[in-house]
């Protein structure tokens, strides 16, 4: 087996910053775009009392606005960066760099890469071109190396092999490199070897993001040894579904999340739960927490022991113009000394924020009101990116 060249730390490992992208579109919250640059502000407010924040805006207009916004919401604007790079969207988790450490074993110590998966708006929208360039321009901007992820070439198929198996699907891309789409909210990792996905986001033909490479096992076997590869995994988690309302199809950050666990290292994972049948989340969300239940340490201290496991509830379903919202307290975001917990005007917001208190006793825990924010089909962890230090 070959070594990881490159790792992917733990969320709550210390950042250099955070990346964000500015709200400009309001087709991205219909009718409600108003109150989402003020949403904005407190996030920035939190964040910037505890790091630096890079904020993507699409001109010199969109900057000095953004700049009054922030000073009138509090923020530290001496630690606000701002880069006039357009963007179709502003979810940077899915578009936005994924930060590696290279390993040790890569020959040249432990200094930053960047990797640069291909984005193509969750297979399902056609405005994507600007966001795919984000890594890049990163990458350019602090010089660093930049990895863009590929399955290789598959090996020329024998005259044996029959139309319409995996292996000619494999043969029918002619020999070329395979470049891999995968969003940073498909997956989450507790930066010792171990990641969290989902069948039906990562495996499912629906939104399928990497089509051409064979059947289900192929495209899982290919995805994992990416995954070790390039962020150092050796086991994979895969759940079989993601929340109600979720439009990319499945993203693990609404349903699933490592969490530090001095008591238990390397990590406690929290698991959303819906104790209501009559609800649609019922059913997936116990099957995820069925399997989770059942996997076994890989490797390690725990290896052959299970994993421990935290419920963590739902919020009561969220609808707006009779569309339920992919709404979770699940979709936190760990900066330096702080937690930011999305919160959504319901009795469960206490339990919620209690829950991933105790998760990060040395962490502020704050809630930021994200009923607004959630029409946009994404909130705190959707929206952020961090850099570790």
């Amino acid at each position: 087996m070959t070594t990881p060249q490159t790792r992917m730390p733990a969320e709550w490992s210390p950042h250099a910053a955070t990346w964000i992208a500015w709200p400009h579109n309001p087709d991205d919250w219909p009718g409600k775009f108003q109150p989402i640059p003020w949403v904005y502000a407190e996030i920035v407010r939190h964040l910037s009392a505890v790091e630096a924040v890079h904020i993507l805006v699409n001109d010199l207009a969109a900057q000095r606005r953004a700049t009054g916004i922030l000073k009138r919401g509090g923020a530290n604007l001496s630690r606000l960066h701002f880069h006039q790079w357009p963007t179709d969207r502003v979810w940077l988790r899915d578009s936005g760099p994924i930060f590696v450490k290279k390993t040790a074993g890569s020959g040249d110590g432990e200094d930053l890469a960047i990797l640069n998966w291909k984005f193509n708006a969750w297979a399902k929208y056609s405005n994507w071109h600007l966001d795919d360039q984000i890594p890049h321009r990163v990458a350019q901007l602090y010089h660093l190396p930049e990895i863009k992820p590929e399955v290789p070439p598959p090996p020329a198929a024998p005259a044996s092999w029959k139309p319409g198996s995996p292996a000619s699907a494999l043969a029918r891309r002619g020999g070329k490199p395979h470049r891999i789409v995968l969003e940073g909210g498909s997956i989450d990792t507790n930066g010792a070897g171990v990641l969290l996905t989902t069948e039906e986001c990562l495996l499912s033909e629906i939104q399928q993001r990497n089509p051409g490479l064979g059947d289900e096992t192929t495209t899982q076997r290919l995805l994992e040894r990416a995954f070790r590869d390039h962020l150092g995994i050796h086991q994979t988690l895969w759940l079989p579904r993601g929340c109600a309302g979720d439009d990319t199809h499945g993203h693990i950050d609404d349903i699933a999340r490592f969490v530090p666990a001095p008591e238990y290292k390397p990590a406690t994972i929290l698991a959303c739960v819906e104790p209501n049948p009559a609800d649609e989340n019922h059913l997936p969300l116990a099957e995820n927490l069925a399997r989770l239940h059942a996997f076994r340490h890989a490797s390690g201290p725990n290896k052959g022991k299970p994993f421990k496991i935290v419920e963590l509830p739902m919020p009561a379903p969220v609808v707006f113009q009779g569309q339920r919202l992919p709404a979770s307290y699940a979709n936190f975001y760990i900066a330096n000394s702080l937690v930011l917990v999305p919160t959504f005007n319901d009795p469960n917001d206490r339990r919620a924020l209690d829950i991933i208190a105790a998760c990060f006793p040395t962490r502020q825990v704050v809630g930021i009101h994200a009923i607004d924010l959630v029409w946009g089909l994404g909130t705190l962890h959707c929206l952020t990116q961090q850099q570790p230090a």
